[in-house]
């Protein structure tokens, strides 16, 4: 049941704004859920996505500036975001959308959703 949920908000993102890939994800790392092409291997990209914020939190905390409410990875084509989803989980996708701030809005009312379910 949680898993068809969790499903759904990844499609209902995917028909809002332009995402080429998105998952849930543990904070240790672990795919929850994912809509990711074939040639993409989701465990790997689940773990990589935890690892970067995880760092990200230790830089800022170690700084004593907070918590990253998100992690922008921007390439020539594209950005992968990763946010936080609650203590357990990460929402993260891949997109090339040009409209970045309908995209992070979107993304964090999915991350609340999750927080939900989970």
């Amino acid at each position: 049941m949680k898993k068809e949920l969790l499903d759904n908000i990844l499609n209902d993102l995917k028909n809002v704004v332009s995402i080429e890939a998105s998952a849930i994800v543990t904070r240790s790392g672990l795919l929850i859920s994912a809509d990711l092409p074939q040639n993409m291997g989701g465990e790997t990209f689940a773990a990589m996505s935890a690892t970067i914020l995880g760092a990200a939190e230790t830089a800022t905390l170690e700084m004593k500036k907070g918590v990253p409410k998100r992690v922008i990875i921007t390439t020539e084509e594209e950005k992968i975001i990763t946010v936080g989803s609650g203590e357990k989980a990460l929402l993260v996708c891949i997109t090339s959308d040009p409209n970045l701030e309908l995209v992070l809005e979107e993304l964090e009312k999915a991350a609340e959703k999750v927080e939900k379910i989970l």
